[in-house]
């Protein structure tokens, strides 16, 4: 089994960058994992995925903005955020095919 924690979401300003954490835990390697994103009384969002070591898809409105990478010493794929604007506000959910979902974690981007 694999459990995914989300961490690395706050409060950042129009036009600054974050990075998102995708943490899985127990006796097993990181998955493929898809990134997700539900914004305020819409439908939950796929942005991208990571697969093996450097097999990487993105939603087409992500694309040069948005990068997927992985570090499996520390069992984390990251998410790096970069020109956020308010409509990036929203829950970012990491999740393993075949995965339960967490709880996300909270982006809001704010003057």
């Amino acid at each position: 089994q694999v459990q995914l924690m989300e961490s690395g979401g706050g409060l950042v300003q129009p036009g600054r960058s974050l990075r998102l954490s995708c943490t899985a835990s127990g006796n097993v390697g990181i998955p493929s994992v898809n990134w997700f994103r539900q914004v305020p009384g819409n439908s939950r969002e796929w942005l991208g995925s990571i697969t093996g070591p450097s097999m990487i898809t993105y939603a087409e409105f992500v694309k040069g903005r948005f990068i997927i990478s992985r570090d499996n010493a520390k069992n984390t794929v990251y998410l790096q955020m970069n020109s956020l604007t308010p409509e990036d506000t929203a829950v970012y959910y990491c999740r393993s095919p075949g995965g339960s979902w967490g709880q996300g974690t909270q982006v809001t981007v704010s003057s």
